[in-house]
């Protein structure tokens, strides 16, 4: 029998690409589930938000490990980033202005919308940066102040969703222990943290990338 030559499966199966697929497609049931009035699908909303963060991270770990990196997964990876902030951060945005007792913000209320305009303006600001630098022959890596900044969004957006549930479940049974006292305030200071430290490095992040590559608009030093 003739042997099967290293190699050969993963040139039919990219697990990676299939992992950012899968990720891709979990986004209108994440955003489905975070918009639901139901406690159990709030819940559910953070589990599966979590196994999508995780599972960005594993794909990009085994494309780098097995060499797997394709230019379909430089394509498919930045579209389920974007797609995964989009239907979670709007949904906590949009939780936290209906009004109810339980769907504010911590210490903050309603989401203002100029955090939004931060967020998104940057994102589409970059894409944008990247496709006039890509055409004058400059390809623009993701920099340690982009990684960072996006971490900390997802942070945030991770502690929010879990946040409009908890407080919901917890006020409602009448929870009054000591540890659940510490696990609530501990939630509410995760949220303001993460959210300025997110607001902070997508203007920061913005900056480092537009001054590092100031010569594809033409700024000589």
């Amino acid at each position: 029998m003739e042997a099967q030559e290293p190699g050969a499966r993963t040139s039919r199966i990219n697990l990676p690409n299939v992992i950012t697929v899968g990720r891709i497609l979990l986004c209108p049931v994440l955003f489905v589930l975070a918009m639901s009035m139901n406690t159990t699908a709030r819940f559910a909303a953070v589990a599966l938000f979590t196994l999508a963060g995780l599972s960005d991270i594993l794909d990009g770990y085994l494309a780098r490990r097995d060499n797997l990196v394709t230019d379909m997964g430089k394509l498919l990876d930045p579209i389920a980033d974007k797609l995964l902030l989009v239907v979670t951060l709007v949904p906590v945005y949009l939780i936290s202005h209906r009004g109810g007792s339980f769907d504010g913000l911590p210490w903050i209320g309603p989401l203002p919308f100029w955090v939004l305009l931060v967020i998104f303006g940057r994102e589409l600001f970059i894409t944008v940066f990247r496709a006039y630098a890509a055409r004058n022959g400059v390809v623009i890596a993701a920099g340690w102040s982009g990684k960072r900044k996006a971490m900390f969004q997802m942070f945030f957006i991770g502690g929010a969703l879990l946040w409009f549930p908890l407080i919901q479940v917890g006020v409602s049974a009448g929870w009054n222990s000591g540890s659940w006292r510490f696990l609530s305030v501990g939630l509410q200071w995760w949220v303001v943290i993460n959210l300025a430290l997110a607001v902070l490095l997508t203007v920061y992040s913005l900056i480092d990338y537009l001054w590092s590559y100031r010569t594809v608009v033409g700024i000589r030093d």
